[in-house]
């Protein structure tokens, strides 16, 4: 297997590899061009925002925004990034349609080894995120690897989320929980 194969399957893998390496410029060099047109290049912007991004129709960022490659970001149509978003996509960051995310959120896809031999061994990996229809994700909250958050669920800003949750609930804290549901009938 390839260094990024190892990568998207949630394996250890070496992100020092010279593909990964050109993959993860690629995405800087977008990202950057991107967040350094000023309003009067909106259009521009959000063209090199649909070619670094796997995104449906509606895509709208707020720059700066930050990824690691952007290709593994697969996201639905309606799509809102608020200001100085950050996302870790070194595995499968999967997004529904109409979801908003607050100013400063971020999403990590990217993990360590908890053991300390491994982790100093320069080798990472990553666990997929999905994030359904209708989410709204609070500023300043943090997605944790390998977590799902079902449709229509709201998520309080500065949440961190550590484990999944089903639909129609409001999550908040730190850890996140559920602290009422939402009927959306």
């Amino acid at each position: 297997m390839t260094e990024r194969e190892k990568m998207l399957a949630g394996e250890l893998y070496r992100p020092s590899d010279p593909q990964l390496a050109q993959e993860r410029l690629r995405a800087k060099l977008l990202f950057q061009k991107a967040n350094n047109l000023n309003e009067n290049f909106r259009k521009e912007r959000n063209a090199i925002y649909n070619e670094l991004l796997d995104a449906g129709e509606n895509l709208t960022i707020e720059p700066p925004f930050q990824c690691d490659f952007g290709s593994n970001i697969k996201a639905g149509k309606n799509l809102f990034i608020n200001y100085n978003c950050c996302i870790l996509d070194v595995a499968l960051v999967t997004i529904g349609d109409n979801v908003m995310l607050a100013a400063n959120v971020q999403i990590y896809a990217a993990t360590h080894p908890l053991n300390a031999n491994l982790r100093n061994s320069g080798q990472e990996l990553g666990k997929p995120i999905t994030i359904g229809n209708n989410v709204w994700i609070g500023g300043n909250s943090t997605i944790c690897p390998g977590i799902t958050l079902g449709n229509n669920v709201v998520v309080g800003a500065g949440s961190v989320v550590t484990k999944s949750f089903p639909d129609n609930v409001v999550i908040a804290g730190n850890p996140a929980k559920i602290i009422k549901t939402i009927d959306n009938s």
